[in-house]
């Protein structure tokens, strides 16, 4: 585990030598707020190499969320709450993914084959889950624990971004808010976005927040906290302007709902879509 302040942003590629499964940003429990980000780097341990892939692969979505581990950073800073983010790949194995989901492991990737990760088998599938992928959710888990065991059960908001393109096809959508049933944070976040006229936002687009044992699946549907996952375009939090622009966007909205009121942070069930 990484315990860290202000940490740099990740190098746009290349393998790491050391990478451990998570980033604590250590913050005040009460604020009830719990920030995720799960696809926050491009990084790879050494033993993987490059998993056969050129640089430029690295620089894309399939190998990270462009810009999140820094708006992540800055809404920890600006609500002095805790986060956690993964320090490695998605294409190593995606957190963002239950254990027995068939694209845990991306052997193609958006038109990328992956050559280290094409024959894996199911004891390195075993070592990769035990070694990055549970210990980010483990630790997702102890931080719920112990601000329920403080007496303030968290509201989780997931950072993601998403290319501006797919398959040819412009995105028409500046962000878009993820949700399955429990309204409390999801349809406040979306009508404060909203609120804006030059926004163009997505109500479970551009993908559906229904997804059984994903992230928020795991840690808001089925501990009854409210959560919600945003996603941003890409091309808009590319860059630091971009990321302070979109901070500076978010944290009146995430304040007006941290201060609407007790429902925000009770354990609710509200049950899935995808159950």
């Amino acid at each position: 585990m990484t315990e860290t302040s202000s940490p740099a942003s990740p190098p746009a590629a290349s393998p790491s030598p050391d990478v451990t499964p998570f980033e604590h940003i250590a913050g005040d429990r009460s604020k009830g707020l719990l920030l995720l980000c799960d696809h926050a780097s491009n990084a790879l341990p050494a033993r993987y190499g490059s998993l056969g892939l050129p640089d430029s692969e690295f620089r894309r979505h399939i190998a990270y969320d462009i810009g999140v581990r820094d708006l992540t950073l800055k809404l920890a800073q600006a609500f002095d709450a805790p986060a956690l983010m993964t320090t490695y790949s998605r294409l190593l194995i995606d957190p963002n993914r239950g254990e027995d989901d068939p694209t845990l492991v991306m052997r193609l990737s958006d038109g990328a084959v992956v050559p280290g990760n094409a024959a894996h088998d199911a004891a390195e599938r075993a070592h990769r889950l035990a070694t990055y992928h549970r210990p980010y959710h483990d630790a997702i888990t102890a931080e719920i624990d112990a601000a329920i065991a403080d007496g303030h059960p968290p509201a989780i908001l997931s950072i993601h971004s998403y290319t501006a393109v797919w398959r040819g096809v412009p995105r028409p959508w500046h962000a878009g808010v993820l949700w399955d049933r429990d309204p409390r944070f999801a349809v406040p976040l979306l009508e404060g976005l909203k609120e804006d006229p030059g926004l163009v936002v997505g109500d479970n687009e551009p993908y559906d927040g229904a997804l059984k044992n994903d992230c928020m699946y795991r840690h808001g549907t089925v501990r009854g906290l409210a959560h919600a996952l945003l996603e941003v375009r890409q091309d808009l939090i590319a860059d630091p302007a971009g990321v302070a622009a979109w901070a500076e966007r978010l944290v009146p909205v995430l304040a007006r709902i941290l201060a609407s009121g007790e429902a925000l942070n009770e354990i609710r069930h509200y049950g899935s879509r995808c159950d």
